[in-house]
Protein backbone atom coordinates (compact mmCIF):
# COMPACT_ATOMS: atom_id res chain seq x y z
CA UNK A 1 0.00 0.00 0.00
CA UNK A 2 1.38 3.44 -0.77
CA UNK A 3 2.29 5.68 1.84
CA UNK A 4 -0.11 8.50 0.56
CA UNK A 5 -3.03 5.85 0.69
CA UNK A 6 -1.65 4.95 4.75
CA UNK A 7 -1.66 8.41 5.70
CA UNK A 8 -5.30 9.08 4.73
CA UNK A 9 -6.15 6.37 6.42
CA UNK A 10 -4.82 7.62 9.52
CA UNK A 11 -6.61 10.71 9.06
CA UNK A 12 -9.30 9.71 8.52
CA UNK A 13 -9.32 6.99 11.63
CA UNK A 14 -8.68 10.31 14.03
CA UNK A 15 -11.44 12.09 12.24
CA UNK A 16 -13.83 9.03 13.18
CA UNK A 17 -12.62 8.74 16.94
CA UNK A 18 -12.99 12.54 17.71
CA UNK A 19 -16.01 12.94 15.85
CA UNK A 20 -14.95 15.42 13.28
CA UNK A 21 -15.82 13.02 10.41
CA UNK A 22 -19.50 12.25 11.73
CA UNK A 23 -20.11 16.30 12.96
CA UNK A 24 -20.36 15.23 16.35
CA UNK A 25 -18.71 18.22 18.56
CA UNK A 26 -15.95 16.02 20.36
CA UNK A 27 -16.66 18.92 23.52
CA UNK A 28 -20.02 17.25 23.99
CA UNK A 29 -21.24 13.72 24.53
CA UNK A 30 -23.48 12.52 22.54
CA UNK A 31 -26.34 11.99 24.85
CA UNK A 32 -26.80 13.51 28.77
CA UNK A 33 -28.29 10.57 30.25
CA UNK A 34 -26.38 7.83 31.93
CA UNK A 35 -28.62 5.35 30.91
CA UNK A 36 -27.93 5.80 27.19
CA UNK A 37 -24.28 6.16 26.79
CA UNK A 38 -21.47 4.02 26.57
CA UNK A 39 -18.59 3.45 29.01
CA UNK A 40 -15.99 4.58 26.52
CA UNK A 41 -17.94 7.07 25.74
CA UNK A 42 -17.94 8.44 29.99
CA UNK A 43 -14.78 7.88 30.17
CA UNK A 44 -13.37 10.19 27.42
CA UNK A 45 -15.40 12.74 29.22
CA UNK A 46 -15.93 11.73 32.93
CA UNK A 47 -14.09 13.75 34.86
CA UNK A 48 -12.15 15.77 32.10
CA UNK A 49 -14.67 17.40 30.26
CA UNK A 50 -17.40 16.75 32.24
CA UNK A 51 -17.47 17.14 36.23
CA UNK A 52 -21.42 17.50 37.05
CA UNK A 53 -23.91 14.76 37.84
CA UNK A 54 -27.74 15.47 38.13
CA UNK A 55 -29.81 12.39 40.37
CA UNK A 56 -33.69 12.74 40.09
CA UNK A 57 -34.97 11.02 42.89
CA UNK A 58 -39.33 11.60 43.68
CA UNK A 59 -41.56 9.18 44.55
CA UNK A 60 -45.07 7.36 43.81
CA UNK A 61 -47.81 8.81 45.55
CA UNK A 62 -51.01 10.59 44.91
CA UNK A 63 -51.09 13.83 43.46
CA UNK A 64 -54.54 15.14 42.89
CA UNK A 65 -55.33 14.67 38.81
CA UNK A 66 -52.06 14.46 37.57
CA UNK A 67 -49.95 11.55 37.86
CA UNK A 68 -49.00 9.53 40.56
CA UNK A 69 -45.03 9.83 39.41
CA UNK A 70 -45.17 13.61 39.45
CA UNK A 71 -41.99 13.39 42.01
CA UNK A 72 -40.65 11.87 39.47
CA UNK A 73 -41.57 13.25 36.18
CA UNK A 74 -40.37 16.60 37.54
CA UNK A 75 -37.03 16.57 38.38
CA UNK A 76 -36.47 14.43 34.98
CA UNK A 77 -37.93 16.56 32.83
CA UNK A 78 -35.81 19.69 34.62
CA UNK A 79 -32.44 17.77 34.35
CA UNK A 80 -33.53 17.05 30.87
CA UNK A 81 -34.03 21.10 30.69
CA UNK A 82 -31.12 22.03 32.05
CA UNK A 83 -28.34 19.63 31.58
CA UNK A 84 -26.12 21.29 29.03
CA UNK A 85 -27.02 24.50 30.58
CA UNK A 86 -24.71 23.65 34.11
CA UNK A 87 -22.75 20.78 31.23
CA UNK A 88 -23.77 17.99 33.43
CA UNK A 89 -24.90 14.43 32.87
CA UNK A 90 -28.45 12.73 34.14
CA UNK A 91 -27.97 9.78 36.48
CA UNK A 92 -30.74 7.66 36.47
CA UNK A 93 -34.02 8.81 38.36
CA UNK A 94 -35.03 7.03 41.85
CA UNK A 95 -38.39 6.15 41.53
CA UNK A 96 -39.36 5.70 44.76
CA UNK A 97 -39.50 7.46 47.78
CA UNK A 98 -40.56 7.82 51.84
CA UNK A 99 -44.07 8.75 51.61
CA UNK A 100 -45.66 6.80 54.63
CA UNK A 101 -48.50 9.12 54.89
CA UNK A 102 -49.98 8.75 51.39
CA UNK A 103 -49.46 4.16 51.59
CA UNK A 104 -53.10 4.13 51.73
CA UNK A 105 -53.87 5.52 47.90
CA UNK A 106 -54.03 3.20 45.00
CA UNK A 107 -50.76 3.01 43.48
CA UNK A 108 -48.51 4.59 45.88
CA UNK A 109 -45.65 2.89 46.84
CA UNK A 110 -43.06 4.02 50.27
CA UNK A 111 -39.59 2.31 50.72
CA UNK A 112 -38.67 2.41 54.37
CA UNK A 113 -36.43 5.30 55.99
CA UNK A 114 -34.09 3.42 56.96
CA UNK A 115 -33.87 1.22 53.56
CA UNK A 116 -33.91 4.54 51.70
CA UNK A 117 -31.16 6.18 53.24
CA UNK A 118 -28.14 3.40 52.95
CA UNK A 119 -29.36 3.14 49.45
CA UNK A 120 -29.18 6.52 48.60
CA UNK A 121 -25.64 6.79 49.97
CA UNK A 122 -24.48 3.97 47.98
CA UNK A 123 -25.99 5.95 45.07
CA UNK A 124 -23.94 8.76 45.84
CA UNK A 125 -21.16 6.72 46.43
CA UNK A 126 -20.87 5.20 43.38
CA UNK A 127 -21.25 8.68 41.51
CA UNK A 128 -18.53 10.27 43.62
CA UNK A 129 -16.11 6.37 42.74
CA UNK A 130 -16.95 7.61 39.01
CA UNK A 131 -14.81 10.91 39.73
CA UNK A 132 -18.19 13.59 39.71
CA UNK A 133 -16.76 16.60 41.67
CA UNK A 134 -20.66 17.49 41.65
CA UNK A 135 -23.42 15.73 42.60
CA UNK A 136 -26.89 17.78 42.14
CA UNK A 137 -29.64 15.69 43.70
CA UNK A 138 -33.11 17.04 42.19
CA UNK A 139 -35.72 16.21 44.76
CA UNK A 140 -39.07 15.66 43.44
CA UNK A 141 -40.63 14.42 46.73
CA UNK A 142 -40.50 16.51 50.69
CA UNK A 143 -40.70 13.15 52.67
CA UNK A 144 -37.14 12.28 50.86
CA UNK A 145 -35.29 15.50 52.38
CA UNK A 146 -34.32 14.71 55.69
CA UNK A 147 -32.47 11.40 54.47
CA UNK A 148 -31.16 13.22 51.28
CA UNK A 149 -29.91 16.03 53.44
CA UNK A 150 -28.07 13.39 55.73
CA UNK A 151 -26.84 11.21 53.15
CA UNK A 152 -25.12 14.16 51.02
CA UNK A 153 -23.35 15.09 54.45
CA UNK A 154 -22.20 11.87 55.46
CA UNK A 155 -21.01 11.23 51.34
CA UNK A 156 -19.63 14.82 51.46
CA UNK A 157 -17.31 13.97 54.02
CA UNK A 158 -16.76 10.37 53.21
CA UNK A 159 -15.47 11.14 49.48
CA UNK A 160 -14.66 14.33 49.37
CA UNK A 161 -17.10 15.38 47.04
CA UNK A 162 -19.50 18.66 47.32
CA UNK A 163 -23.24 17.67 47.15
CA UNK A 164 -25.78 19.90 46.25
CA UNK A 165 -29.79 18.63 47.82
CA UNK A 166 -32.30 21.01 45.36
CA UNK A 167 -36.10 20.38 46.30
CA UNK A 168 -37.52 22.58 43.31
CA UNK A 169 -40.92 23.87 45.10
CA UNK A 170 -39.46 25.45 47.74
CA UNK A 171 -36.34 27.01 45.36
CA UNK A 172 -38.88 28.42 42.98
CA UNK A 173 -41.63 29.65 45.99
CA UNK A 174 -41.03 33.63 44.77
CA UNK A 175 -41.80 31.95 40.81
CA UNK A 176 -44.82 30.95 42.45
CA UNK A 177 -46.12 33.90 43.89
CA UNK A 178 -44.97 35.79 40.05
CA UNK A 179 -46.76 33.28 37.96
CA UNK A 180 -50.16 32.97 40.35
CA UNK A 181 -50.03 35.87 42.90
CA UNK A 182 -50.53 33.19 45.76
CA UNK A 183 -49.07 30.61 47.16
CA UNK A 184 -49.17 26.63 45.69
CA UNK A 185 -49.33 23.18 47.07
CA UNK A 186 -48.86 20.03 46.55
CA UNK A 187 -50.33 18.80 43.49
CA UNK A 188 -51.59 22.58 44.06
CA UNK A 189 -51.14 25.29 41.60
CA UNK A 190 -47.29 24.80 41.05
CA UNK A 191 -46.77 21.48 40.98
CA UNK A 192 -50.03 20.77 38.20
CA UNK A 193 -48.48 23.47 35.91
CA UNK A 194 -45.16 22.32 35.72
CA UNK A 195 -46.86 18.80 35.24
CA UNK A 196 -48.67 20.25 32.58
CA UNK A 197 -46.33 21.71 30.65
CA UNK A 198 -44.42 18.45 30.79
CA UNK A 199 -46.84 15.73 29.96
CA UNK A 200 -49.99 17.62 29.13
CA UNK A 201 -52.32 14.77 28.14
CA UNK A 202 -51.38 13.29 31.50
CA UNK A 203 -53.71 16.01 33.53
CA UNK A 204 -57.39 15.21 34.24
CA UNK A 205 -59.11 18.62 34.74
CA UNK A 206 -62.51 16.58 34.03
CA UNK A 207 -61.71 14.71 37.29
CA UNK A 208 -60.76 18.03 38.99
CA UNK A 209 -62.65 18.66 42.25
CA UNK A 210 -62.10 21.14 45.19
CA UNK A 211 -63.39 18.93 48.01
CA UNK A 212 -59.98 16.87 46.95
CA UNK A 213 -58.04 19.69 48.62
CA UNK A 214 -57.01 20.07 52.39
CA UNK A 215 -54.65 22.75 53.81
CA UNK A 216 -51.81 21.71 55.49
CA UNK A 217 -52.13 22.46 59.46
CA UNK A 218 -49.86 25.35 61.02
CA UNK A 219 -47.14 23.52 63.81
CA UNK A 220 -48.38 20.38 65.38
CA UNK A 221 -52.22 21.71 65.14
CA UNK A 222 -53.35 18.03 63.94
CA UNK A 223 -51.93 14.72 61.95
CA UNK A 224 -53.82 12.38 59.96
CA UNK A 225 -52.39 9.27 58.54
CA UNK A 226 -53.62 8.29 55.44
CA UNK A 227 -53.68 12.20 54.40
CA UNK A 228 -57.01 13.32 54.70
CA UNK A 229 -56.95 14.60 50.90
CA UNK A 230 -53.92 14.43 47.68
CA UNK A 231 -53.81 17.96 47.26
CA UNK A 232 -52.34 19.94 49.68
CA UNK A 233 -52.66 23.37 49.71
CA UNK A 234 -49.75 25.81 51.79
CA UNK A 235 -52.23 28.08 53.02
CA UNK A 236 -56.14 28.52 52.87
CA UNK A 237 -58.41 29.79 49.90
CA UNK A 238 -54.68 30.01 47.65
CA UNK A 239 -52.86 27.06 45.48
CA UNK A 240 -55.85 25.32 43.94
CA UNK A 241 -54.86 24.44 40.72
CA UNK A 242 -55.73 26.30 37.31
CA UNK A 243 -54.81 24.23 34.40
CA UNK A 244 -53.92 26.95 32.32
CA UNK A 245 -51.72 26.31 29.24
CA UNK A 246 -49.67 29.49 29.56
CA UNK A 247 -48.92 29.99 33.21
CA UNK A 248 -47.48 26.48 32.85
CA UNK A 249 -45.18 27.26 30.34
CA UNK A 250 -44.10 30.27 32.02
CA UNK A 251 -43.83 28.77 35.38
CA UNK A 252 -41.87 25.44 33.41
CA UNK A 253 -39.49 28.19 32.53
CA UNK A 254 -39.08 30.33 35.44
CA UNK A 255 -38.00 26.98 37.76
CA UNK A 256 -35.62 25.69 35.49
CA UNK A 257 -34.22 29.46 35.00
CA UNK A 258 -34.26 29.39 38.79
CA UNK A 259 -32.90 25.60 39.50
CA UNK A 260 -30.09 26.19 36.63
CA UNK A 261 -28.94 29.08 38.06
CA UNK A 262 -28.69 28.25 41.72
CA UNK A 263 -26.79 25.00 40.69
CA UNK A 264 -24.25 27.78 38.35
CA UNK A 265 -24.08 29.69 41.53
CA UNK A 266 -23.27 26.75 44.24
CA UNK A 267 -20.56 25.76 41.67
CA UNK A 268 -18.86 28.92 41.11
CA UNK A 269 -18.73 29.41 45.16
CA UNK A 270 -17.57 25.57 45.45
CA UNK A 271 -14.82 26.68 43.32
CA UNK A 272 -13.79 29.96 44.62
CA UNK A 273 -13.17 28.63 47.91
CA UNK A 274 -11.12 25.73 46.25
CA UNK A 275 -13.18 23.14 47.75
CA UNK A 276 -12.24 19.31 47.12
CA UNK A 277 -10.22 20.52 43.91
Amino acid sequence: MKKRHVSVIIVLSILLLNGSFTGQNPDVPSTREMNLITWQEFSSFVPEKIETVLLPVGSIEPHGVIPNGTDNLAPQAMSREIAPRVDALIAPTLNYGITETMAAYPGAISVRADSYAPFIEDILRGLAANRFKNIIILNGHGGNTAALKQAATTVSNQCRVRILVVNWWSLASEDTFAVFDQNGGHAGNNETAYMQAVVPEHIHPEQYDPEMAVVNPAGNAWYAVPVAASILLYEKGQGYPTFDRKQAEEYFRRVNDRVANLIEEIIRKWDKAGLYR
